[in-house]
């Protein structure tokens, strides 16, 4: 292996937030990454914000603000989430930045230079309402092949038949509702299919992907000529400006990819390195540089496999070493649901549970195929309970107290080999996590963990403290016992970055290397055992899923679903809930109503809905659940007059039927606040 590895994970879409889905590449990529680092190697992991496109214009328009704002406030949201999750990036950068539009002008460079930029007129469906071309996932419409209603303009759900949003019948746009129509404008194109011989050789050789994907580009792709790749986009949308064709914008699926050469120059910027040093071109750069290494979802393939190397290809930089490319997220055996709560964003998980419980979790689960990875949630609560907490984190918390006050032997006793075993198994854990072969390596480290604690039920140091001629025997005991924890804690160092610090200031010895686990700790003191994992409580992951049925349940219906795949990648254009614009005489339909509040009470399993009773004058009532939990205390709503959209479909939820809307305003949290009339409304009146 190089001297140096360079890794990047797919670039986050700027237009949602971090779900649990994604965290399984951000995870899966951080672990093999702290893995690199402990084995004493130089591995840079790089990640950016994918900034670009229609979606981030048209929700900017929608909330009044630009772009820039808006895929700012993502950034921070993005990072925070991150972090919670001990994701940790040697550079995160943004493809809306100078050193992004640098590489994107070099790279159009090459591919112009190699002769691979075609012209073509291309008819699109238009939004006239919207005043922008519509990208595939803007529009819906009735497959053409199988007639299913209500599909995407890309592909169809029930068949799997794929298609251009012009093929669809009784099209509609996802963004005002109206019919759109067929529009012209020149676009740009790569001919890839220039580049077929290449590509051909260059993924079915090297070991670049896994011999499924080498397999199934095979079959689907590589085996007809390649179609023309459309990277340009007409004007109004949010990117770079193509600079030798006025009004064309590169698509967002162009300048993403080149964004980890972006993040790569930012670093190296910011640390004095030369770029040509990780990432080099020219005809000797496959000898040269950094291994790199780009970890992905399957949704995501196709672009990472032929479109990214051929571009690579054309411009003269060094291509990926390996393409890791893992499956999706399922929960209890079913795609995330927000009606189920099983879609939880990052930030909802983190405010219930430890994020080290999830990044074991996925690491039970992750080998280097393309299996799907389920979340059974009542297994989740099991293995982390039975491994973490009662193997791993057990061995120190029965052993650390008794030697508080005499530290570690002189000497490393007579523990009958079970040290320098698990020394031995250090390889094949370490060749497991290589491989990206997690699963096996947890089941190596969880067997280590199962023989440290026969020992220590064997030799039952909590019995020996009774009798003070057994001082030595105890202390012995327990040194034997904290390093075989030691041992634990540095193996699960990748995963558990949190655990393994805590290790080190345990025992004052820092936690820096993999060959630590080679050489036992003797006569070091011992602090106090603090507390480092506990039990996962499952009412706190009921919760957590009540807040995230709460939280889908007070959002606004979706333009576009949110994606289910693991990660979004840079062309998923619908990651969150886009608002579709309405006319003024839509708007002058909704019926506001003034209010009373004749009753109030907490809804019980819900940590966010107060149920309300509100009296609309005479005998009219209606039954409301405002998502106001925590804000306002239900005795002090009696009496209180209020707005209702008297006209909104009821909805049918779990606790009931909800007959209307009570508006209020705010930033969310603690921050809302109730709309209520002018002194002298009365119930019934309504608002203009």
């Amino acid at each position: 292996m190089s001297h140096r590895i360079l890794v990047t994970a797919a670039l986050p879409y700027a237009n949602g937030h971090i779900h649990i889905g994604h965290l399984v590449e951000y995870i899966q990529t951080d672990i093999w990454v702290r893995f690199q680092k402990l084995r004493g190697r130089r591995c840079l992991f790089l990640c950016a914000d994918d900034t670009h496109g229609t979606a981030i214009m048209i929700r900017a328009r929608q909330e009044g603000r630009s772009e820039e704002a808006l895929i700012a406030d993502m950034r921070h949201a993005h990072l925070r989430d991150f972090g919670s999750f001990d994701v940790e990036f040697d550079n995160y950068g943004s493809t809306n930045s100078p050193a992004n539009l640098a590489l994107c002008r070099q790279i159009w460079e090459g591919l112009r230079q190699a002769n691979l930029i075609v012209e073509e007129e291309v008819t699109q469906l238009f939004d006239v309402e919207a005043g922008t071309f519509l990208a595939d996932r803007f529009v819906k419409g009735t497959c053409p092949r199988c007639a299913a209603p209500n599909q995407y303009g890309d592909n169809c759900d029930k068949c799997g038949a794929t298609y251009s949003p012009t093929d669809l019948k009784d099209p509609v746009s996802t963004l005002s509702g109206s019919r759109p129509e067929l529009r012209s404008a020149r676009h740009l194109f790569v001919r890839i299919e220039s580049l077929h011989d290449f590509l051909n050789d260059w993924t079915q050789s090297g070991n670049h992907l896994q011999p499924e994907v080498a397999n199934y580009l095979k079959g689907h792709f590589l085996g007809e000529p390649l179609r023309d790749w459309d990277v340009s986009r007409p004007a109004p949308y949010f990117g770079f400006p193509i600079p030798d064709s006025p009004g064309n914008f590169w698509y967002v699926w162009f300048d993403a990819p080149i964004g980890y050469l972006a993040s790569l120059a930012e670093w190296c910027a910011r640390h004095n390195e030369s770029f040509d040093d990780w990432w080099p071109r020219g005809a000797d750069a496959p000898s040269r540089g950094a291994e790199i290494h780009h970890f992905i979802g399957k949704d995501i393939t196709y672009f990472h496999t032929l479109f990214w190397p051929a571009m690579l290809k054309a411009a003269g930089f060094k291509l990926p070493h390996q393409v890791h490319i893992h499956g999706f997220l399922t929960v209890d055996g079913e795609k995330m649901s927000k009606s189920k709560g099983t879609f939880i964003r990052g930030e909802v998980y983190a405010r219930h549970l430890d994020p080290s419980y999830l990044r074991y979790y996925y690491a039970s689960k992750l080998t280097s195929k393309l299996d799907d990875l389920d979340l059974n949630l009542q297994e989740f609560i099991d293995k982390v309970n039975s491994d973490l907490v009662g193997k791993v984190v057990n061995l120190a918390s029965r052993s650390a107290g008794f030697v508080q006050t005499t530290g570690l032997a002189a000497q490393y006793p007579d523990d009958g080999g079970l040290f320098a075993q698990a020394a031995a198994e250090g390889e094949a854990i370490a060749a497991a996590y290589e491989h990206r072969d997690f699963n096996t390596a947890m089941r190596l480290i969880m067997g280590l963990a199962d023989r440290a604690n026969r020992y220590i039920d064997e030799q039952a140091p909590w019995t020996l403290r009774k009798d003070p001629t057994q001082a030595e025997r105890l202390q012995q005991i327990c040194t034997v016992t904290l390093n075989l924890f030691r041992q634990l804690a540095i193996f699960l160092a990748p995963v558990l970055p949190r655990l393994a610090r805590q290790a080190g200031e345990l025992l004052h010895a820092p936690i820096q290397h993999w060959s630590d686990a080679q050489t036992p700790l003797t006569g070091t003191a011992v602090g106090k055992f603090q507390h480092m994992l506990k039990r996962v409580d499952p009412d706190l992951v009921q919760k957590m899923l009540a807040d995230s049925r709460d939280e889908a349940a007070a959002a606004a219906p979706p333009a576009t679903p949110a994606a289910a795949s693991t990660t979004d990648g840079p062309e998923a254009l619908a990651a969150e809930p886009l608002t579709p614009t309405c006319s003024f005489d839509d708007f002058a339909k909704v019926d506001l109503r003034v209010a009373r509040v004749l009753a109030a009470e907490e809804v019980k399993d819900s940590n966010k809905l107060l149920r309300l009773t509100l009296g609309l004058g005479g005998e009219e009532r209606r039954n409301v659940f405002a998502g106001i939990k925590g804000v306002y205390e239900p005795a002090a709503l009696v009496g209180r007059l209020v707005i209702l959209c008297a006209n909104l479909a009821p909805r049918k939820m779990k606790f009931g039927l909800s007959e209307g809307m009570v508006l209020a305003a705010g930033p969310g949290g603690k921050d809302i606040f109730l709309l209520s009339p002018d002194s002298g409304a009365v119930p019934g009146q309504r608002v203009h």
